[in-house]
Parts: C-alpha cells; structure tokens; sequence
C-alpha cells in the first residue's frame, strides 16, 4: 500500500548492552572488540562513568578500583542489535545459534540428512555377544537388526514368532540360524521315518521343545486311549472299550504336559456285574474309562467311552456323546449276555463290537475292541483290536473290554494307552 512521508522502519535497533556479573577488581573482559574508550559507554550502579576513568582496547577493559557494586553494564556505541522478530522462513542455517534446534523442532527428517553414530538404544537394533537364537524375541518386529559384537555377523529378524523367531545372517556371516524341528521326551521313544514316536504305556510327562520351522510348526498328533470296562458274570455282558480319541494340530509349548494311562476295569467277582474302567488323559485330552459288562438277571450294562454289554435281557450302556469316543453295548438275549460296544462299531449281539486302527506309531495296529458276553450256548466273542472273548481279559494297552464269565467271574478290561508323534527332521 502507498504512504506519505517516511518510508515506515521495518528494522528497530538498539545499542548492543554487556552486563559484568559480581565486577570487582580492575580488569574486565568486553565481548566485543573495540578501539578506544570511547567506544563504550559504562555505567557503575546506573551512574555513567567518564571515559578518562577508564581505558578499553581491543575486548580488554581497564578501570580504577571497584568494589563490589550492584551493577556495571556498558553499552557499545558502535554496534547495534535488531528488536524486531525475523519474518517467517527468513532465516538460514547461518544465523542459527550451535545448538539451539531441539527434538521438537524436527520433523520429516529425510535419510540422507542424517549422519553420525545411532543410539545403541533405538529398539530395532539389538547389540550381544552370542548369536540370536529362535526364542530371541526382538522387541521391533520383522526387520530389527541384531548385531554380535565379538564377531560384527549382523542378523535380521525375517519372522517374529515367539519363540519361534527366525534370524538370517546379513553381513559377514556363515548363513542363517541353524533350523531346529521339534524333540521331546517321556514315553518310549521310536522313530518312523521322519517323525518321533513317543509311546506312553503307563503315567508320564511329555515334554516338548519346539522348534523354528514354520513349515512344521508347534503341533502334535495324538492318541489317547482309556482303560475297558470289565465283564460281568453269570450269563452277563462284555466289558466297553475304553474311550478312544485321536487327532492331529495340537498345539503345544516348551511346558511339560501330563500323561496318565487308564487301568482297566476289573471282571465280577462272583455272579455280578464288572467294574469301569479308568480315564486316560494328555494335557486337556481327556478319554473316558470303559463301562462295565452287566451282571446277571436282566442288569443293563455301563456307560462309558463304550458302553459295556447287558445281561440276558439287560440294556446295553450308552458311550459318550460329545465328543463321539466309541460305541454303545449290545442288549442281552434269553440267557446270553451282550457284547460291550467298540470304539469303530457298537455290539451287534453277543459279541464285542470292534476297535479302530490307527497308524501314528508307523504302523497299522487296531485297538478298543469290545468284550465278548456269555451266552448259555457258543460264547460271543471278541471285537477286534483286543477285545476279549466269553471268558478271557481284554488286551493290556488297547483299551479293549473283558470278556464276560460263568459264575467264576468275569475278566478285567485291558489297560490304555496314549501316543504322540510329531516331525523332527525334513
């Protein structure tokens, strides 16, 4: 816009002022550098001084005496400084005083602006003296950098798994982390071509320790098989299986996990009714016991993981519903007990209904057969995978049912089992 008269200031000065803190004594150091006296004007307890009092060249100031006034400030005449604020975007790097830019003046810093040393702090590079391993969790992620500081090898995290991280060398190394699969122990220990087997016969604790390959992962197959029921006496019915579950993709940790065996139900004592079996347990898996062969006069048989066989004329037990871990009891005939249920098929009559096969430990092997029941003619027999015929015990670690007897009793149930294998090699 136009105007009359002085062009308005857009500059405001003043003189440059020096303040001596606590002055005393004679001699004083200027902050600038002047050539005579008459260059500064000095004032002792606001009282200007006369410049022959006092001689100043170059940045030294030489004065009579002073003892210890309030105050001594000198102005320079010579020198001016600007009162008003620089306009926006007006200053360069020049002007800036070393030191006067903090962390919240920067934002948008590009890469290359960038020089010096990082802080050893900063969370996406890790310093040690040993190697990272796969439960080396790094706290940035995929992409931290890990460095070892006895060797310079520098690693990069390319999967942050917990506990199943994977590092790969970057820098003057001899490649990636070694690849680790799976191992565990309890249980005997077999080995089926690239998987380990470990077989529980009796309570134990697996435990696992997990490897890196994502490919093969944290998982385990199992089997788990309680203890058969056992058969009753006195044309009665045959003992259930015990209950049979199997499945692949469980999850597991490098935490030990119990494993319990179920005992088998004993047989009658006398004319009477079997006894159940007992469960069989690994970790949350939980399969339960077989039911027990009814007893004389018309007594139904046991629910169960099967369901042990009635007597003559006795109801079949029921097995377990949810979740589906076998098969129910036959219902005994005229002076003929029932079959106990199987874990692959209930009892069609008087003979046990039949187990399941399975392959976890490298071969195909049929368990959970149900237990024959006694008849007054030919005796019913065995389901297949252990089941024991009309007078004979159930296979030991089959979970398979006992067969029912005369009046001499009936016979025990066979004892569980459980099994767990998962991939230890490629």
């Amino acid at each position: 816009m136009g105007y009359i008269g002085n062009e308005p200031a857009e500059k405001y000065s003043a003189l440059t002022q020096q303040t001596f803190s606590s002055p005393t004594g004679t001699s004083f150091t200027l902050s600038q550098s002047v050539t005579n006296s008459a260059d500064i004007a000095l004032f002792v307890d606001n009282v200007r001084q006369d410049p022959t009092t006092y001689t100043a060249v170059g940045t030294a100031l030489t004065t009579s005496t002073i003892s210890s006034p309030s105050t001594m400030y000198c102005l320079y005449n010579g020198r001016t400084t600007e009162t008003i604020s620089p306009a926006s975007g007006s200053v360069d790097s020049s002007h800036l005083v070393a030191g006067s830019v903090d962390d919240s003046h920067i934002s948008g810093l590009a890469a290359s602006k960038l020089t010096g040393s990082l802080p050893a702090s900063m969370n996406e590079i890790t310093k040690s003296s040993s190697d990272p391993t796969a439960s080396t969790n790094p706290s940035g992620g995929v992409g931290t950098v890990y460095l070892r500081t006895t060797t310079g090898e520098m690693y990069c995290c390319t999967d942050a798994t917990t506990n199943s991280n994977v590092w790969t060398n970057i820098g003057d190394g001899t490649g990636a982390v070694p690849i680790t699969y799976m191992s565990g122990t309890g249980g005997t220990i077999t080995t089926d071509g690239s998987y380990k087997v470990h077989t529980f016969l009796s309570s134990g604790t697996f435990t696992p320790t997990v490897g890196n390959v994502l490919s093969v992962g944290d998982t385990v197959e199992y089997l788990v098989i309680a203890g058969a029921g056992g058969g009753g006496s006195n044309y009665a019915g045959g003992g259930g299986a015990g209950g049979y579950r199997t499945a692949t993709g469980f999850t597991v940790t490098n935490t030990g996990l119990t494993v319990t065996v179920g005992g088998g139900g004993a047989g009658s004592v006398g004319a009477g009714a079997g006894t159940v079996g007992n469960d069989s347990d690994f970790s949350s898996i939980n399969s339960d016991a077989g039911g027990y062969g009814g007893g004389p006069s018309g007594a139904a048989g046991g629910p169960g993981g099967s369901g042990g066989g009635g007597s003559n004329g006795g109801a079949g037990g029921t097995a377990t519903a949810s979740p589906s871990q076998g098969n129910n009891g036959a219902t005994g005939a005229s002076t003929a007990g029932g079959g106990g249920g199987g874990a692959g098929s209930a009892s069609p009559d008087k003979h046990g209904g039949n187990g399941l096969s399975s392959s976890i430990n490298g071969s195909a092997v049929t368990r959970g057969g149900g237990g024959g029941g006694y008849t007054a003619g030919s005796h019913g027999t065995g389901g297949s995978g252990g089941g024991g015929n009309a007078g004979t015990a159930g296979t030991a670690n089959t979970g398979s049912g006992g067969g029912a007897d005369i009046n001499f009793g009936g016979k025990a149930g066979g004892s569980g089992i459980v099994i767990i294998r998962y991939q230890f090699q490629a």
